[in-house]
């Protein structure tokens, strides 16, 4: 999945081979409200619009998935997606918003409050110090949940599909031919990953929480909840900066450990794979006016709903 300024893209690849894919636009609530492109606050808006973008690319992938497993019959992108349309498909928009319900709960306890439950349990009277380790603890969790996830050989194609995504974007900003095998030879490490988002989110919760110091248990769990907006807003701003200021080594050098952690989340991708993440980009890029003229497929297949 690629997103642009005003669209975003899905391509999935078909068990016949086909790449399909699937455009849409982007209403931003911060193209008509001044007040929401102020630093922070954006970062709070771009993050509940990646969450509803990612819900929606999740459920075409699926939708297709569903699709060719149990007819088999709809090879054409728009023939699928008027299926979609007309409500045949198995998988509803309600139990895909309740899968992800309940994963945004799943991360808000194990991440963000049980670190404090388990940190109240010790023996601590300095605020500081409790800080600390409910961080220290919080950073544990997090990185053993990736290493983890990274055994888990049903998610190898997750990760290599992750890592074709950043090959493409490292070839793409590098002004290269977008290529596989262009794009094989380029960083599956990016500085504006989810992953690096998320180890910043975990880091910088120990400065906000520190003044706070050590709470009564209903407390850290308000606070943790209540603050996390301001936390995800921050770690906006330091990844969006870095990703501007990319050559600069110093700034890579202190950013280092949270691109290290991609190293969990990405395995090296296939031609293929690389060919679908390429197809999807290609589709932002001439959403966007981007795309050079003759670039553009004249047999491009794909319905661009607002």
């Amino acid at each position: 999945m690629m997103r642009g300024p005003r669209n975003w893209a899905v391509a999935v690849r078909k068990p016949d081979g086909e790449i399909a894919q699937v455009g849409r636009t982007v209403d931003s609530a911060m193209v008509r409200h001044r007040v929401l492109r102020l630093p922070i606050i954006r970062g709070i808006v771009a993050l509940g619009e990646s969450l509803a973008i990612g819900f929606r690319a999740l459920s075409v992938s699926a939708n297709y998935a569903v699709e060719e497993e149990g007819a088999g019959e709809a090879d054409d992108a728009d023939a699928v997606l008027a299926e979609l349309g007309a409500g045949s498909a198995e998988i509803s928009g309600w139990a895909m918003f309740a899968s992800f319900a309940v994963a945004i709960g799943f991360a808000i306890v194990v991440f963000k409050v049980g670190p404090g439950l388990l940190a109240d349990t010790l023996p601590i009277s300095n605020g500081i110090v409790f800080v600390l380790v409910e961080g220290l603890i919080r950073l544990t969790i997090f990185v053993g949940y990736l290493a983890l996830l990274s055994l888990v050989p049903s998610l190898k194609r997750v990760f290599e599909y992750h890592a074709a995504e950043h090959k493409v974007i490292n070839a793409y900003e590098a002004g290269e031919e977008l290529t596989p095998e262009v794009a094989q030879r380029y960083s599956l490490i990016h500085p504006r990953c989810g992953t690096s988002f998320l180890f910043w989110v975990v880091v910088l919760s120990v400065i906000v929480y520190a003044p706070f110091g050590r709470l009564p248990i209903l407390w850290i769990i308000v606070t943790r909840i209540a603050f996390l907006p301001l936390i995800a807003g921050i770690a906006y701003e330091l990844i969006r900066f870095a990703g501007k200021h990319a050559e600069n080594r110093v700034l890579m050098t202190l950013l280092a450990p949270g691109m290290w952690l991609q190293r969990l989340t990405t395995r090296q991708p296939t031609l293929d794979q690389l060919e679908v993440s390429i197809r999807a980009l290609r589709e932002v890029l001439d959403f966007e006016g981007r795309l050079a003229p003759a670039e553009r497929r004249l047999d491009r297949r794909v319905e661009v709903i607002a």
